[in-house]
């Protein structure tokens, strides 16, 4: 039972231990720390180096993210007063821990992970442009279903595996942006900015819903703790903003990350192919207009 602390005409959750968030933490940074020392020696093409200072921070900052986010007090809040946050919770899962931590995963790492060739074939399926964009709206859609809100908030173990579900499907969604493995490549930029474009138009129906609704639609909400002076209908309606605004922020800063990273490539292969080209052949104003640059 969680103890609420009143401070002026609202309440506020009193401090409790996660042990089980500190444990899964503690296996997300345990396991990457052994398998950088045990495995990264043997299976990495540099056994000095198994993973970059890049993919280190990345993973770090993702197990952060992920630790915030399950730990009080957002987690108390979240499974026992608002919905909002309980909203931001998930969003924080699959949009930024899931992808730093999908950064922080060296390519020997990854297909280590996928040794048995069901599971790299099952992946390597799923993670195209379609089958992608259906899981992510369909785990969106399934995990915010005012009926299975209110079984994974009645119970714990549903609630676990509800988390399971997101991190999974998060995994799959971002390997066509951001895998580490040749086997299962990434969409060319367009695509990318195409895809990541597309994962963010498709939840706008869900997020309207909350915002625009006129009554309550998670009866478990309506009966807990208000927190910071909340009504029921203003944190739900808060919940479709951060679906809408906060997620398309996330997604339109990966689109722009991918387009000034092609155009910079596109510049540096246009460059290139310059110089090599034999000077007679190249026009006088295009070779003037290069040096200029």
């Amino acid at each position: 039972m969680t103890a609420w602390i009143a401070s002026g005409t609202t309440s506020v959750p009193g401090w409790e231990p996660q042990p089980d968030v500190w444990l899964l933490i503690g296996l997300l940074a345990a396991g990457y720390w052994v398998a950088m020392v045990r495995l990264g020696p043997r299976l990495a093409p540099n056994p000095l180096q198994p993973a970059s200072r890049l993919q280190i921070v990345s993973y770090a900052l993702g197990v952060f993210a992920t630790w915030v986010a399950s730990d009080w007090p957002v987690h108390v809040v979240a499974e026992n007063s608002l919905f909002s946050v309980h909203m931001a919770q998930h969003l924080t899962f699959s949009l930024i821990a899931t992808p730093l931590l999908v950064m922080g995963t060296p390519a020997w790492l990854a297909r280590w992970l996928l040794s048995p060739r069901w599971l790299l074939a099952s992946v390597r399926f799923c993670a195209r442009f379609l089958p992608a964009v259906i899981i992510y709206n369909v785990v969106l859609a399934v995990t915010h279903w005012p009926a299975f809100v209110d079984v994974t908030l009645n119970s714990g173990l549903a609630h676990f595996l509800a988390h399971v579900v997101i991190f999974g499907s998060a995994i799959v969604v971002w390997l066509p942006v951001l895998s580490p493995l040749p086997e299962i490549p990434r969409l060319v930029p367009p695509l990318r900015m195409v895809y990541l474009f597309t994962q963010s138009i498709l939840p706008t129906l869900p997020a309207s819903f909350l915002t625009f609704g006129a009554r309550p639609l998670y009866r478990f909400y309506e009966g807990t703790e208000r927190v910071w002076g909340f009504s029921v209908l203003d944190d739900q309606r808060t919940a479709g903003l951060i679906m809408k605004i906060g997620a398309g922020l996330v997604l339109s800063g990966m689109i722009a990350v991918v387009f000034f990273r092609w155009a910079a490539e596109e510049e540096a292969s246009f460059r290139s192919s310059v110089r090599r080209r034999p000077r007679s052949t190249i026009p006088d104003d295009l070779v003037l207009e290069t040096e200029s640059r």
